[in-house]
C-alpha cells in the first residue's frame, strides 16, 4: 500500500472530475476526459517515479476488475431475445472491422498491438472491448490511449450525423435501433445517437431500449474474441519457451479475469431469472464505469502526448476505414434481410 498509494490517489483525483465530466458531456465520455487529464498532467509533473507503482496497478489490475464488473450489466436472457435478429449483422460487422484492421497493418506500418485494439474496439463496443483486449495482448498505455483516441473520435461523428442519416435513408424505427447498435462501436455514442433518433421521431424511448439491447449482445464478442487472442498468445508463448528452454507458466499470458466476466454474466442472468430485481446489480455496473474511468486516467499519466500526437495519422486512417466499412456492412446485412 505504502508503493501503490501515491499513484493510486492521483489517479483518483483525475478519476472523479473526468467520471463528471463524463456524466455532463456522455457523447465524450468519462474515459476521454480522464486520459486527456492524465497527459497534461504527466507533462506538468515531468518525473513521476514515486508514483509508478500506484498508476501501474491501476493501469493493469484495477482495469481487470472493470472488466469483470462489466459482466454484471449482461442479462444473456434478454440478450437472446433479439440475438437471432441481430447476430448476422453483429458477426458481419465484427469479421470487416478486424479484416480491414489486419489488411491495413502493414500496409499504413501500424503497430501489431494498435491495429488489434483499433479493430476491436471499432467492432464489439469501444473502450471497454479495448480494456478487456488490452491485457490479453500486452498492449502498453500508449497503444491503449492510441487507440481509445482513435475509437472516440468516430464516437462523436457517430452520434452526430448517424440519426440524420438514418432519416434520409427513409429508415423504420427498429431498422435505425440495430443499425445504431451494430455500426456505432460505443454504448455512450449508441444511446446518444438513439436518443436523438427517439426525440426527433416520437417514439417514446423505443428505439433507445432496443439500440441498448443489441449493443449488449454485441459487447458479448469480447468474450470469443479475447479468448481467441489468449489461446493464439499462449501458444506463441509456449512455442517461444520451447525454442528457448525456457519456462512456460499459462497464468502469465492467459486472461482469467474474462472468465470471471463470464461468471459475472451468468450470476445476473439467473439471479434475474429466479426473480430478482435487475436493479440490484446496477452499482456493479457502475463501478465498473468508474473503474475504467480510473484506468484510463493511469493510462494517461503514462502516455507521452506529444508522441501520440505525432504518430497519431496512421491509426486514425485505420479507424475511419473500419468505421466506414461497419457502417456499410450494417447498411447491407439489413437491406438483405429486409429490416431497412
Amino acid at each position: 500500500m505504502k508503493k501503490t498509494a501515491p499513484g493510486l490517489l492521483v489517479c483518483l483525483a483525475l478519476a472523479v472530475p473526468s467520471w463528471l465530466l463524463g456524466r455532463v458531456f456522455p457523447v465524450v465520455g468519462g474515459p476521454v476526459f480522464a486520459i486527456l487529464m492524465g497527459m497534461l498532467v504527466a507533462l506538468a509533473i515531468g518525473q513521476k517515479a514515486r508514483l509508478q507503482p500506484g498508476i501501474a496497478f491501476t493501469s493493469k489490475k484495477i482495469l481487470q476488475y472493470a472488466v469483470i464488473l462489466l459482466g454484471f450489466g449482461l442479462n444473456l436472457s434478454e440478450i437472446a431475445k433479439v440475438g437471432l435478429v441481430s447476430l448476422p449483422i453483429i458477426c458481419t460487422t465484427i469479421t470487416i472491422s478486424l479484416v480491414i484492421a489486419f489488411l491495413l497493418r502493414k500496409r499504413l506500418a501500424v503497430p501489431s498491438n494498435i491495429s488489434v485494439l483499433v479493430g476491436v474496439g471499432s467492432s464489439i463496443c469501444g473502450g471497454s472491448a479495448i480494456a478487456a483486449t488490452a491485457p490479453v495482448i500486452g498492449a502498453d498505455d500508449e497503444e491503449i490511449a492510441q487507440s481509445i483516441s482513435v475509437i472516440f473520435l468516430f464516437n462523436i461523428l457517430a452520434a452526430l450525423f448517424f440519426p440524420t442519416l438514418g432519416g434520409i435513408l427513409g429508415m423504420s424505427n427498429e431498422g435505425f435501433a440495430l443499425f445504431a447498435g451494430t455500426a456505432i462501436n460505443d454504448t455512450s455514442s449508441v444511446t446518444a445517437a438513439a436518443s436523438t433518433w427517439d426525440t426527433l421521431h416520437a417514439t417514446g424511448g423505443a428505439v433507445l431500449d432496443y439500440a441498448t439491447i443489441v449493443k449488449l449482445t454485441r459487447t458479448l464478442a469480447i468474450i470469443p474474441i479475447t479468448l481467441a487472442l489468449a489461446f493464439w498468445r499462449t501458444w506463441q508463448a509456449k512455442r517461444g519457451s520451447t525454442v528457448s528452454n525456457g519456462s512456460f507458466q499459462i497464468k502469465k499470458v492467459f486472461p482469467f479475469f474474462i472468465l470471471f466476466f463470464v461468471l459475472a454474466s451468468v450470476i445476473t442472468t439467473a439471479a434475474t431469472m429466479a426473480g430478482a430485481d435487475p436493479a440490484m446489480f446496477q452499482p456493479f455496473k457502475e463501478l465498473s464505469k468508474f473503474f475504467i474511468i480510473l484506468a484510463m486516467a493511469a493510462i494517461g499519466l503514462n502516455t507521452n502526448l506529444i508522441k501520440l500526437i505525432k504518430t497519431g495519422g496512421k491509426p486514425i486512417l485505420m479507424g475511419a476505414c473500419c468505421w466506414f466499412g461497419i457502417t456499410c456492412a450494417s447498411l447491407a446485412m439489413q437491406h438483405l434481410q429486409g429490416l431497412l
